[in-house]
């Protein structure tokens, strides 16, 4: 059975249960500040779980494309090693918000598996939690009798809280579960030793397929369960490891969702699948890999240094570094897979072939960048091994190790194999540590303690009436404290809000809350998935006290002349540049806008001034704003209005058109472009391969801008004495510039030239060894190196040299031997420079041939040199 066909199986049951299938959420999260990426069925119905949004459908299912990489559930380094872990997977999943429970969740799923798909009965086992005495929770005797009219007893095993207990989070909707696993070994070895001592084992051939999560409790931050007021199924069924049951192979890399990925590989490789298994190795990772980054790109996360695209550029960087030690790649051929995933997916996820050419795109910039890291960082590797060797050591430090890999991007395990052809190690407790030290600094800087909810009255629908109105009576519905780095705050929700939550890339509003007795202010409105969340610096004396919500206006409709600036400059740039022009991310600030798009080459000054000229039209055209609440999604693309992927839609949506710009827009906009009053672009550039930049301004900071720029030209025609001809005579002091600093150049050549043999002249003789001991002018201060290493090259015979400079108020220091000396040991630069650097308050490093050092105390120069001068001559003898 293909994979489509069982994923459509999936559906069709699940459907004749009265289920409402629903499409997967985009892989990558917004809105949720405690996730990156989607890791589990559940997380686009986490609202319901937490009561705060009341579900569409009672029954649902779907099959979500889920990423897995980091936190607890973190299945990268057992990625291609093993048969079944995988980054990105699919997981098929049935859901009941207060409906149906336990039976009908065990029923069905048996009902699927064994009617449905023909699996083999004898094969599986049912696993339920066993209870936990520390949270007065027993054994789910429930799940176990409805799996006893299906399985013996002995095939109905007990599970512990790490393995059959689901959590959210440290807090939140929890439950016990049921798993399913299936023994896939063959009847002579499940003769010998039955499946029920191997499940949860890890065995390759014992494995869960289905999870199903009974959610009855609720977590509190204090550790304490209580009962919730409805029940709920979320059932997670792995996809590649069903079809792999289906298609009777013995790993999911051998199914038809991997295999064609794998056979291409070798294809392009020239490495034959099966021919040793570090190459069997690389291909399932990159198999594997190419499905996370092109899927995460289609979702509109693009590979970057910062959080969710620091994963996926890590994860491209994985599959690179294997195809570069163990299949010889030293060429981008990663973007040659996309057309047979999109084969193997794209019926399913059609974002993969809309989006097939940007992918392509950034994955081959990215792997050639990355392949002259690699390059670079080889070289350098290089480098610290000869040093290494030449000191007969063993060890590299793992300082040197951790900086090739946080500065250059060059992996540890790549570092450690080239080191072990030459019999090297690197020192892992160092690295360990300066990778812990590294983790906890991202920690603390981010780091948020959050509270309890305290419900003060329940509604669960909170509606945002911001759209029309700035203030509103309301009152709260529930709060929590929090502390960010180590700050107090308060999240705040009420019943109704004028404020606009941050989303859609339009930063969140502010203003204050005022009542009878006080006034607090809210410094933010941020999005948690359905919850709208107002951030202020304290809590209300009387939480309970009605209040009015008041938008601070001003920065409000600052926000919306951007916001609707953003439409009509997408808008321009698809008629100026072509319709492959999508956004692929978005700021609006009440400042400033900044608009990400796909674009493969650099706009023009030409095309950003026709871009500017259709906007400003449309703005002096004072187009007034369309907008349709509540409009059915089918409706909304059949009217024309633009979705952006890797958003989530609702089934109901709002759409806002001006002319014939119309798109799906949550955010706030004025009521006629007119309101805009002028749009000027300030910058474009590049963001990553194939995504460019625009930034602008609108309104009062456009006029800022433009006169801002007409008092610097004014400027600078007065300094130049310009009559009318300002270009002409910037072009005259450039060349006259241009003729001077040639002139300067030759004579500070000419002056170093001097001073290079007046040091020379002066060298001491020490048992046939050239001793210079010498503070050089400021002049040449900056050139420290240079001048060391000239010396090197013109003197004869041994040498040594110690140079000192102050430079703009720093005393700089350099150490320089010749090879000879620094060979045989006598002397040795780095040790030089550390013993007097000392003297300047300070410390250095380098070679043993070569060392420098700064410090903060000019006055100790004449010191530094005197001491080595007196060190050198110790060891000359």
């Amino acid at each position: 059975m293909r994979a489509s066909e069982v994923r459509q199986k999936f559906f069709d049951f699940f459907k004749s249960k009265e289920h409402a299938i629903v499409p997967s959420a985009p892989m990558v999260v917004k809105n949720d500040p405690t996730l990156m990426f989607t890791n589990a069925g559940m997380n686009q119905f986490k609202d319901i779980f937490l009561g705060n949004r009341e579900p569409a459908a009672t029954r649902v299912a779907d099959a979500q494309k889920c990423l897995r990489v980091s936190g607890k559930h973190n299945d990268l380094e057992e990625v291609g090693h093993d048969t079944y872990h995988h980054t990105m997977f699919e997981m098929l999943g049935n859901w009941s918000f207060g409906d149906y429970f336990k039976k009908e969740a065990i029923d069905w799923a048996w009902e699927f598996l064994t009617e449905e798909l023909k699996v083999d009965k004898n094969r599986l086992y049912a696993t339920v939690f066993e209870g936990d005495a520390g949270d007065n929770v027993d054994r789910d005797e429930e799940a176990a009798q409805c799996w006893q009219q299906y399985l013996p007893k002995e095939r109905i095993l007990n599970g512990n809280k790490k393995d059959n207990f689901w959590e959210m989070g440290e807090s939140g909707p929890c439950g016990p579960c049921s798993e399913i696993h299936i023994d896939l070994r063959n009847e002579e070895e499940r003769m010998k030793k039955g499946g029920h001592e191997l499940v949860n084992k890890d065995h390759p051939e014992v494995i869960e397929i289905w999870n199903l999560v009974f959610i009855q409790y609720n977590r509190k931050s204090s550790g304490e369960l209580t009962a919730l007021p409805q029940k709920h199924v979320d059932t997670g069924m792995g996809f590649e490891r069903l079809c792999r049951v289906l298609q009777q192979k013995s790993s999911n890399y051998d199914t038809d969702i991997f295999l064609p990925l794998i056979h291409q590989i070798a294809s392009l490789t020239d490495v034959k699948y099966g021919a040793s298994n570090d190459g069997d190795v690389a291909m399932r990772v990159i198999a594997d890999h190419i499905r996370t980054i092109a899927f995460s790109i289609a979702d509109g996360q693009l590979p970057s240094n910062n959080k969710a695209g620091y994963v996926i550029r890590r994860i491209l960087r994985r599959a690179v570094r294997y195809a570069y030690t163990f299949l010889n790649v030293r060429k981008p051929f990663l973007s040659g897979l996309l057309s047979v995933l999109i084969d193997v997916m794209g019926e399913a996820y059609p974002e993969l072939k809309s989006q097939k050419e940007l992918i392509q795109k950034v994955i081959h910039e990215e792997e050639e960048s990355f392949l002259k890291t690699l390059a670079t960082g080889i070289a350098l590797l290089d480098k610290i091994i000869v040093e290494t060797l030449k000191g007969e050591y063993k060890v590299v430090d793992g300082k040197v190790a951790f900086e090739l890999y946080d500065t250059f991007g060059f992996p540890l395990d790549l570092t450690e194999l080239i080191l072990s052809e030459k019999g090297l190690v690197v020192n892992r407790r160092e690295f360990e540590k300066e990778m812990e030290a590294q983790k906890s600094r991202a920690r603390n800087a981010s780091a948020v303690e959050t509270g309890d909810w305290v419900v003060l009255r329940d509604d669960k629908e909170e509606e945002f009436v911001g759209y029309d109105y700035y203030e509103t009576e309301v009152f709260i519905t529930r709060y929590r404290q929090i502390k960010v780095k180590n700050k107090e705050q308060y999240q705040l929700v009420f019943n109704i809000t004028p404020f606009y939550a941050e989303s859609g890339g339009q930063v969140g509003d502010s203003g204050v809350l005022v009542s009878e007795e006080e006034k607090v202010e809210i410094i933010d409105t941020k999005k948690e998935n359905d919850l709208i969340i107002h951030i202020a610096k304290k809590l209300p004396a009387n939480p309970e006290a009605s209040f009015k919500a008041e938008v601070n206006v001003e920065k409000r409709r600052r926000a919306a002349s951007n916001h609707t600036a953003t439409h009509l400059l997408h808008k321009a740039l698809r008629t100026v540049l072509g319709d492959h022009v999508e956004q692929k991310g978005s700021l609006v600030h009440p400042d400033y806008l900044r608009f990400d798009f796909a674009h493969f080459q650099k706009v023009t000054a030409d095309e950003i001034r026709q871009v500017e000229k259709m906007v400003n039209a449309d703005i002096r055209a004072n187009i007034q704003v369309e907008e349709h609440r509540e409009v059915p999604l089918e409706k909304a693309r059949e009217m024309g209005a633009m979705a952006l992927f890797g958003e989530k839609y609702g089934d109901v949506v709002r759409t806002i058109g001006f002319g014939n710009s119309v798109e799906l827009c949550g955010g706030t906009h004025v009521h006629a472009t007119g309101e805009i009053g002028f749009f000027r672009i300030i910058s474009e550039g590049s963001v990553s391969a194939g995504i460019r930049r625009i930034e602008a301004v609108t309104a009062d900071r456009a006029e800022e801008l433009v006169y801002s720029q007409a008092d610097v030209l004014e400027e600078i025609a007065g300094l130049v004495k310009s009559k009318g001809e300002l270009r002409k005579s910037i072009e005259s002091l450039i060349s006259q510039n241009s003729r001077l600093t040639k002139d300067l150049e030759g004579m500070m050549q000419n002056f170093l030239r001097i001073e290079k043999q007046s040091i020379i002249d002066g060298a001491d003789n020490v048992n046939s060894v050239s001793v210079i001991i010498r503070q050089v002018k400021p002049e040449l201060g900056g050139n420290l190196k240079d001048l060391a290493f000239q010396l090197r090259n013109d003197m004869d015979g041994e040498m040594v040299a110690v140079l000192g400079s102050e430079v703009k108020g720093k005393p700089q220091l350099a150490v320089i031997l010749s090879d000879s000396l620094a060979e045989n040991g006598t002397l040795n630069a780095v040790e030089l420079i550390r013993s007097v650097a000392q003297e300047i308050n300070g410390g250095g490093g380098g070679q043993p041939f070569f060392a420098s050092a700064g410090g903060k105390n000019p006055a100790g120069l004449d010191s530094a040199l005197t001491k080595a001068k007196a060190l050198i001559e110790e060891k000359l003898g």
